[in-house]
């Protein structure tokens, strides 16, 4: 769905100089995959420290700055988020009421938040 998304993430994901030719060539790369259980990782990190979330503070700052570091846009989380939600939804089916979508959005929000620390101004003033 990330790609359907914004097909313009695709050129984010170079793995060894590789850049993907379609959606589906970087979907079966394993590399991705690393990628998404990364993410996923990240994702359960927060669930499991739910009551204590600033104790992830400097990680997710960390993360943030890898991912300006790669071109990776704030903006783009966004992206990331719908896909995240419309997985858990597919997953979940009835059981993705209001309020648990509520409750991932926030939770997500948080990450999010705590990765856009990360970002420093680029030089240049942008």
């Amino acid at each position: 769905r990330l790609f359907d998304l914004d097909p313009d993430l695709l050129p984010l994901f170079q793995y060894n100089c590789k850049q993907f030719a379609s959606p589906q060539e970087c979907l079966s790369a394993p590399e991705f995959l690393d990628h998404i259980r990364k993410v996923m990782l990240v994702i359960d990190a927060a669930v499991s420290h739910l009551e204590d979330l600033p104790c992830l503070e400097e990680y997710l700052c960390n993360l943030g700055k890898k991912h300006q570091a790669v071109g990776v846009k704030v903006e783009s989380f966004s992206t990331v988020g719908e896909s995240l939600l419309y997985m858990l939804e597919k997953c979940l089916g009835a059981a993705f009421s209001p309020d648990v979508r509520e409750a991932w959005t926030r939770l997500y929000g948080a990450v999010v938040k705590a990765m856009r620390r990360g970002w420093e101004p680029l030089p240049g003033g942008d």
